[in-house]
């Protein structure tokens, strides 16, 4: 029985190779759709200012209309097409210059009549004749939802409302968006993205005809305001989002998802979902970011911000698959200069000035309108294809195995057949993320581990140039490697991770475990010893007597772990100088290739395969090179990020790192050869 299944488990290393291959080859024509979804489609970039933020501006000025009809003239010159316009709201109405709100103490001085010491109520004039009817009507609906008495009142022949609330509560509440206003900005030529909320109690009719309204007025996009998408009420009542569903795909409008909040809005992946993920995805320029570009600087510091906010905007765009960027500003008391100051102008020049956004985001084949989602390339065969990809991840998690443990390789792969199997039944999202992460983490161990070995052989049987021995095994693990990236790809193209709905978790996994998996192989598995052998090594390293040097090494290791890991992920951290040395690599070639690839990983590996030849010790640089391997296969992780940009980004690494560990075996060599000749001079003196 043993002789059985051991020929039937060295047949099965030969015959997962070839799952692997197939597993391979299905990746190719899936990763080609995703390009032709990312490259064909959802190329207009949708540039929007926040309206309600140029009212609060416009409140500092002296003369708040004619600031604001100057400024919407500025964006516009400067390629804001869009503006965002919220559900009205008192005060916004004040800022309008609609209305004016007063308190019932405020009314008592403003009328000189005595009020009710028991009274608390909020008291309104109806300041613009234009507007003054649907003002009312407005008010008197959106109060009367809330069972809230709304009465006639007037002053000097002024007409206002009493509403029977407090002042404070009054100003919280949620009116309808204000359509005169909205009317007044598309008649300027600005079209318009609209936010809506949870806060008012859903309700159908309502809700449909405010849609209808918005889509009459060319509004295609609306960007929820809040913690929860309108008509959510719980994850298991979702009678009110599907209404909401029906609804946004009846009337063609659909919705903008936010990146990067810390907390997801409740029920918007569900209500993406219902609407056929009619979704794209918006970088926003917060207010408080606008306020950096207001603190006192010096004229340099002030273009370094401004330089920083036009890379950003345009990184979003070109690595991220945003499609539409939004624009907050915020007017900041300035003690130094003792005024009131905007960051306005300078987000101008961020915009179009002098190596702006906007030129630069044109120049990588963009154009600038209205919003356009991805229009899905997504043919059936790609279910035959997944079933491919399922088996040869399975595969290769298995021949990775197999470099600790061969005998066990047909039975690992068995197992994780059935494994794998019940994870599909209990989520297909964790069964693909689990395959991927599997495959990702065994391409890059597998790809040092087969370094390491050739190295090894080398180091016995030194012949050939160095150097090309040392660019070629660099190749070749690259291109091991490259298989994990090709199921990654395969088996994570859903349209609900490039519009990150959903997330491929275990990044930090993909960082770390190939470290953990080559060290180990380095450490125990490398030379051809019995297990025996293995487990004695191993309790003689555990026994060993720890010195205070092993503590130190060992707190390095832990410290530049925790800084390694810390810099994974889409919300990993970067010094100041990193960032200014990222923005030149971006701006000069185009695509930033990754730091620890071509500045450490690649190099190390250059010069560790070159000194091979000779020391056995110069594994440990090649063992190095794991990182940019893991790297390497984490880049394609970002599945938000456009597959050329990926390939590019690669490319980059390859051929700097290349050239960088050229440099350091010059170095290497010069300082070999003259210590050499310093020794021989000692010796003959």
């Amino acid at each position: 029985m043993k002789e059985r299944y051991a020929r039937w488990n060295k047949l099965a290393i030969k015959g997962l190779w070839w799952l692997v291959i197939l597993g391979m080859l299905a990746s190719l024509p899936v990763a080609y759709e995703r390009h032709q979804t990312e490259q064909n489609s959802g190329r207009k970039v949708d540039v929007v200012f926040d309206y309600r933020d140029l009212l609060e501006i416009s409140d500092s000025q002296p003369d708040p209309r004619s600031f604001i009809d100057q400024q919407l003239k500025l964006l516009k010159q400067h390629g804001v097409r869009s503006l965002s316009v919220y559900e009205a709201t008192l005060n916004e109405l004040k800022l309008s210059r609609r209305i004016e709100v007063f308190s019932s103490h405020e009314a008592t001085a403003l009328t000189q009549t005595p009020i009710s010491p028991n009274e608390n109520f909020t008291y309104i004039l109806l300041t613009e004749k234009e507007s003054e009817q649907r003002v009312r009507e407005m008010i008197e609906k959106s109060f009367g939802q809330l069972n809230v008495q709304v009465r006639p009142w007037s002053y000097k022949n002024q007409p206002g409302l009493i509403i029977q609330m407090g002042l404070e509560e009054s100003l919280m509440q949620t009116l309808d968006p204000d359509f005169l206003t909205m009317q007044k900005l598309k008649e300027q030529g600005f079209s318009l993205v609209v936010r809506l909320s949870n806060r008012r109690p859903f309700q159908t009719n309502p809700m449909d005809k405010l849609l209808g309204d918005l889509q009459r007025l060319g509004v295609k996009w609306i960007i929820v305001d809040g913690d929860s998408v309108p008509g959510f009420v719980s994850a298991e009542d979702t009678v009110n989002l599907d209404k909401m569903g029906e609804m946004l795909r009846e009337h063609q409008i659909g919705l903008a998802a936010i990146e990067m909040q810390k907390t997801p809005q409740k029920g918007f992946n569900g209500l993406a979902k219902r609407i056929h993920h009619q979704v794209v995805r918006l970088h926003s320029f917060t207010e408080s970011d606008s306020t950096k570009l207001t603190e006192s600087l010096t004229e340099e510091e002030l273009n370094g911000r401004i330089q920083g906010v036009a890379d950003r905007l345009v990184l979003a765009v070109k690595d991220r698959n945003i499609r539409m960027l939004f624009l907050n500003a915020r007017a900041v008391k300035s003690a130094d200069k003792g005024k009131i100051v905007n960051p306005l102008d300078a987000m101008y020049q961020a915009l179009d000035g002098p190596d702006g956004a906007l030129p630069r985001i044109e120049k990588a084949g963009y154009t600038f309108g209205t919003a356009q989602s991805f229009q899905l390339v997504h043919s059936g065969w790609q279910t035959v294809a997944k079933l491919l990809l399922w088996i040869g991840a399975v595969a290769l998690i298995a021949l990775m195995v197999s470099y600790f443990a061969a005998e066990l390789t047909l039975v690992v792969f068995l197992l994780g057949m059935l494994g794998s199997a019940g994870l599909f039944v209990l989520s297909s999202s964790i069964f693909s993320q689990a395959l991927a992460l599997g495959a990702g983490t065994s391409a890059s161990s597998l790809a040092i581990m087969f370094a390491l070995r050739a190295a090894k052989r080398k180091r016995e049987n030194p012949t050939g140039s160095r150097i090309g021995f040392s660019v070629l095994l660099l190749v070749r693990t690259s291109l091991i490697s490259v298989i994990g990236i090709l199921f990654i790809v395969g088996l994570l193209n859903q349209i609900t991770y490039a519009l990150v709905l959903e997330q491929f978790r275990g990044v930090s996994i993909l960082h770390l475990a190939p470290i953990v998996i080559a060290g180990l192989y380095w450490l125990l598995f490398l030379e051809p010893i019995s297990h025996r052998e293995r487990l004695l090594r191993t309790r003689e390293l555990l026994s060993k007597h720890i010195s205070i040097l092993w503590v130190i090494t060992a707190a390095v290791i832990a410290a530049a772990g925790f800084y390694y890991l810390s810099r994974t992920g889409n919300e990993g951290t970067t010094t100041g100088v990193e960032r200014y040395f990222r923005s030149f690599l971006e701006n000069t070639l185009g695509v930033r290739p990754r730091i620890k690839e071509f500045l450490f990983a690649h190099p190390l590996f250059i010069l560790g395969a070159y000194l091979s030849f000779k020391y056995r010790n110069a594994l440990i640089l090649i063992l190095i090179g794991v990182i940019g391997q893991a790297s390497v296969v984490d880049t394609f992780a970002h599945l938000h990020t456009p597959l050329v940009i990926s390939s590019i980004r690669i490319v980059y690494g390859l051929a700097f790192g290349t050239l960088i560990g050229f440099a350091l075996i010059a170095v290497w060599e010069i300082i070999v050869r003259s210590w050499r000749r310093w020794v021989s001079r000692i010796n003959a003196s």
